[in-house]
């Protein structure tokens, strides 16, 4: 007699009792939707009550392959309302690794399958998850590459769940990273899962994998990876799962928004700040029907031609270059061969594409980082996935040059940090804006005596020390230079002086690598004052003021520079008194 969990599946597959609700993929740039997450949910009641254990059950009874084709089959019936035209979102689907490279499975999704519901492949991704033990690696390689070459695209589920997973990058080159809820909770407060994450965005600005964050449930999350540079984003913070597709709330939008604004307005990111499309040029494209020595004689007709896009229903699928459709030609047999072939036969498929709003620096990183063969290939720009113009390599290096000498004319050659300029800018922004603001006022005590004594390479080294551990403890926040000893940390919400203690005590601890065993162990040196007269100085200790706007709003910056020079003129009074009654004792 079958157990109660077996006649359940049985149940669920024989009557379809499975629906489908969609989760939205946001771009963490400006609320827009990069498609939608299909999501399996049970419609009976019973004792399989969650999508897991169902195919938990499923794999124990061999009917995996059943449950997979319902959910898939399911989810496109749903998305057929949808996904239809002028809607062309990306549809992603979670496929079990073992499935995937089923024959089963790559019989049943076809490109004549896809057509019944208007789909096209490639707005189909793959979401693999890692936690799943790979048992044919082989096989499923070559499955990969049989859907990327049909224009599917693949995303890694769960990224950071697992063990293997930063090999299982590696060998599938996914389009995709989503990483792992796990990682996502609590980012705002744990340094190691931003480390982490940071570490991941990094990856994907050389290797042109755009990454998700799932499972974003606060405010602070989403800015934390807004700030991060995590391209997409989904979660309960931004939309629910519903069997219904709805566009992003506007308050989700203007959050994203604010938090994107504050993010870009530190004129000392330089290229960090400047999207693609600023650089972006509409040059020629062709049909992928064009022949061969058509397409060669429009390479031929003009000096300064770089090559063409060719462009099907608005959408890039490869380029020409001039230098590579003349290698195609060259040889013997080299335009006989080609002479009846359309270009898309010989077009480059794997050229790089980029969203307008990707920022240069991240492109000019990815184009860098391609092979010596297509290194000074042109970068291709779209908008919804739609073609509007193409960026040369020459113009991307010019331009990151150019800013890159503009953002060094504001930062201080010693530290690196944004200088005088960037630091009155941004009070200036706060001021002007509603959002909750602090500002600190950092300066070292004593200095002048320890660079008489010690001399001023010992000095900068303690400078370079105060802003490395500024840097290091407000790391999310901007930290300005300046000039001298001094130093501005401009904090996002309301705090006191309390939330800089740590920062002080690791540099009044830490200074004292600067100063020999016997001038420790006196407390003092002994230096000439300003007067010409010997004097006892007390060891390096740090002085910080802090205003903010929670009781008072400050007119302009000025008004908030002169409140911050008062207090800090009161605190080192204070610690002048007791200095000098320490270092006459």
């Amino acid at each position: 007699m079958l157990d109660n969990k077996k006649k359940e599946l049985e149940n669920i597959l024989d009557n379809r009792l499975i629906k489908t609700v969609f989760q939205p993929i946001v771009s963490l740039r400006d609320g827009e939707i990069l498609g939608h997450e299909a999501l399996s949910r049970i419609t009976g009641e019973g004792e399989i009550n969650s999508p897991t254990t169902l195919f938990e059950v499923a794999k124990e009874y061999n009917r995996l392959w059943d449950l997979e084709l319902l959910c898939r089959n399911k989810a496109f019936e749903a998305a057929y309302e949808f996904m239809k035209p002028p809607y062309d979102k990306k549809l992603f689907l979670n496929v079990s690794p073992n499935i995937m490279h089923d024959e089963n499975f790559k019989k049943g999704l076809t490109k004549e399958y896809l057509k019944k519901y208007n789909i096209t492949s490639h707005h189909i991704i793959f979401e693999i998850t890692e936690r799943n033990i790979i048992a044919d690696m082989q096989g499923f390689m070559s499955t990969i590459d049989h859907y990327k070459s049909q224009d599917y695209k693949i995303a890694i589920d769960d990224a950071g769940a697992g063990y293997s997973g930063l090999n299982l990058i590696s060998d599938i080159s996914p389009n995709y990273i989503k990483l792992d809820m796990k990682l996502i909770r609590d980012i705002d407060s744990d340094n190691l899962k931003y480390a982490l994450v940071k570490g991941m965005v990094e990856l994907s600005k050389t290797s042109n994998i755009s990454m998700i964050a799932e499972g974003i449930e606060t405010y602070n999350e989403l800015e934390t990876l807004v700030k991060l540079g995590v391209q997409f984003g989904q979660g309960y913070y931004l939309q629910r799962p519903d069997i219904y597709i709805k566009e992003m709330s506007t308050d989700v939008l203007e959050v994203l928004k604010e938090m994107n604004h504050k993010k870009n307005y530190d004129v000392s990111q330089g290229v960090s700040t400047i999207w693609i499309e600023n650089l972006c040029t509409c040059t020629d494209i062709i049909k992928p029907t064009e022949t061969v020595p058509h397409v060669y004689e429009l390479c031929k007709s003009k000096s300064n031609f770089m090559g063409l896009c060719v462009v099907e229903n608005e959408v890039p699928v490869g380029i020409v270059t001039k230098e590579n459709i003349a290698y195609q030609l060259s040889g013997y047999y080299g335009f006989t061969l080609n002479q009846h072939k359309q270009i898309s036969c010989i077009m480059d498929k794997g050229f790089l594409s980029v969203d307008h709003k990707t920022p240069i620096s991240i492109v000019s990183s990815i184009a860098m980082s391609r092979a010596n063969d297509k290194l000074y290939d042109f970068i291709v720009v779209t908008k919804d996935n739609k073609y509007i113009g193409t960026v040369t390599v020459k113009d991307l290096l010019k331009k990151t040059t150019e800013l890159e000498v503009t953002a060094a004319k504001h930062q201080n050659p010693l530290t690196g940090l944004p200088g005088n300029m960037d630091i009155e800018q941004r009070i200036s922004h706060c001021i002007t804006s509603s959002a909750s603001y602090s500002v600190a006022y950092f300066d070292i005590d004593n200095f002048k005596a320890h660079n008489d004594v010690y001399g001023f390479g010992s000095g900068d080294m303690v400078i370079r020390l105060l802003s490395d551990i500024l840097k290091s403890h407000f790391s999310n926040q901007f930290v300005g230079h300046v000039g001298g000893d001094d130093f501005v940390v401009i904090v996002d919400e309301h705090v006191d002086k309390d939330y800089f203690e740590d920062a002080r005590k690791r540099f009044e601890s830490e200074v004292l690598e600067f100063y020999n065993e016997n001038d420790i162990q006196n407390g003092y040196i002994t230096a000439t004052n300003r007067h010409g007269h010997v004097e006892k100085f007390p060891l390096i200790t740090l002085t910080f003021v802090v205003v903010n706007n929670k009781d008072y709003k400050f007119r302009d910056e000025l008004e908030l520079t002169e409140v911050l020079a008062a207090r800090k003129k009161l605190a080192k009074q204070k610690l002048n008194f007791c200095g000098l009654s320490k270092a006459n004792y």
